[in-house]
């Protein structure tokens, strides 16, 4: 396999051409209101963040890119973006990570990512349908309305897999790394392209609840497996939860575990 090759960018390149209308990430709120995005679609967006980070911040390969985002699909978009660029994703479990050239956040983080000394702050509302936030305090960017200007399609860089592609947890890590860790896991859950994987996480969870080293993310790729991202149920909601996996077809559970039998297998 060609150094391009375990770069996550180039992963994520032949994925979506291998089948591009195939859903990619299926996002639940906590009202139950439901999005999904084709591997076609989220490329559209990761396409339109990599061109605004390049054409409207100036990111560069080897920036850092400070994400301070929940587990959704517009992070998700976030992470490929990164990564697409040359640019280290810097993640922390509490906060804004400091240093960064950029910093994303959501509206509650935007008063840390102020003060994080990034260049450039945007925030995103992380609404189901990607719409704008409520109030753009100064000096930020909001990330829904910026980015629809920019283009459709991003040149795929010579992004080098030896490079940092990921800060989390006090450890950098290259492409290559990422890349592996995310084909590992795939291996030890047994992951297909027939299977739909369930990440239950709470709704103010850090991204690193994808794993220290985003595995699941990468593991999702590696093996072309739609990933469903949903809250965990209700004391009284187990019912509902368990209809809403079966509607999905998941076959596999990540995160948080609701109680009782479930007709799933639990990986993690």
């Amino acid at each position: 396999m060609g150094a391009m090759s375990d770069s996550p960018a180039r992963l994520w390149r032949d994925l979506v051409s291998t089948d591009p209308s195939r859903p990619f990430v299926t996002s639940y709120d906590e009202l139950g209101d439901r999005i999904e995005l084709s591997r076609a679609t989220l490329d559209n967006w990761v396409s339109k963040t990599s061109n605004m980070l390049v054409d409207g911040f100036g990111t560069q390969p080897g920036d850092r890119v400070a994400l301070a985002l929940p587990p959704h699909w517009q992070s998700l978009a976030w992470l490929l973006s990164c990564w697409s660029v040359g640019a280290a994703a810097v993640l922390s479990a509490d906060g804004v990570a400091p240093g960064a050239e950029v910093a994303v956040a959501s509206p509650d983080r935007l008063e840390d990512a102020l003060d994080s000394g990034a260049e450039e702050v945007v925030g995103t509302s992380l609404d189901p349908l990607g719409l704008p936030l409520r109030e753009v305090p100064p000096m930020v960017t909001d990330y829904t309305v910026e980015v629809r200007g920019h283009g459709d399609h991003f040149p795929a860089y010579p992004v080098d897999p030896a490079e940092p592609a990921l800060e989390s947890a006090g450890r950098t890590l290259t492409g290559s790394e990422v890349v592996a860790a995310g084909r590992s896991l795939a291996r030890e859950w047994e992951l297909d392209a027939q299977d739909r994987l369930a990440v239950v996480v709470a709704p103010d969870a850090p991204l690193t609840a994808l794993g220290g080293e985003l595995a699941v993310l990468t593991a999702a790729v590696v093996s072309g497996v739609p990933l469903v991202l949903t809250p965990a149920p209700a004391e009284d909601g187990l019912q509902r939860f368990l209809d809403r996996m079966g509607t999905e077809r998941v076959s596999a559970l990540y995160g948080t575990e609701p109680a009782g039998e479930l007709p799933f297998r639990r990986v993690g």
